[in-house]
């Protein structure tokens, strides 16, 4: 029996784009704590002092990509989920990603279910946590 989780998670949003995160944190932050970073030298700073549960990247930021952001997390704290979020999504960053460790790749404009069903099972995955999926869902 897995124990319950006693905080909430909390996710980690890097996008140089302040519209798109504040459309993401109304999106996630019913269910999961959010900080934010506007870049990714930020990102990697939150990961190394916070306790972060997932990140969410885009891909063109400003300095460190995405995907050069994701490479640092992972050297960091390689077992922490990270998702990409990108409007120029190709077979090509799909494989980088999955080469950098990346959980998934996705697509601008993300509708709220595909976000939310990627991030419940990244979370689940990463945290054996089976009831993650009541509590963050679609339908809430």
């Amino acid at each position: 029996m897995v124990a319950k989780r006693a905080r909430p998670y909390e996710l980690l949003l890097a996008d140089d784009d302040a519209e798109f995160r504040r459309t993401l944190r109304l999106v996630l932050e019913p269910h999961v704590d959010l900080c934010e970073a506007a870049c990714g030298e930020e990102a990697v700073e939150i990961v190394r002092t916070r306790h972060i549960d997932l990140v969410l990247l885009d891909m063109h930021m400003q300095a460190l990509s995405g995907l050069e952001t994701l490479r640092v997390v992972k050297s960091l704290r390689s077992a922490l989920p990270c998702i990409i979020i990108t409007a120029s999504f190709t077979d090509e960053l799909r494989k980088s990603a999955a080469q950098a460790d990346a959980y998934s790749v996705l697509k601008k404009p993300v509708t709220r279910r595909l976000l939310l069903s990627t991030v419940s099972r990244a979370l689940e995955s990463a945290y054996d946590d089976p009831d993650v999926g009541n509590w963050l869902s679609p339908a809430r």
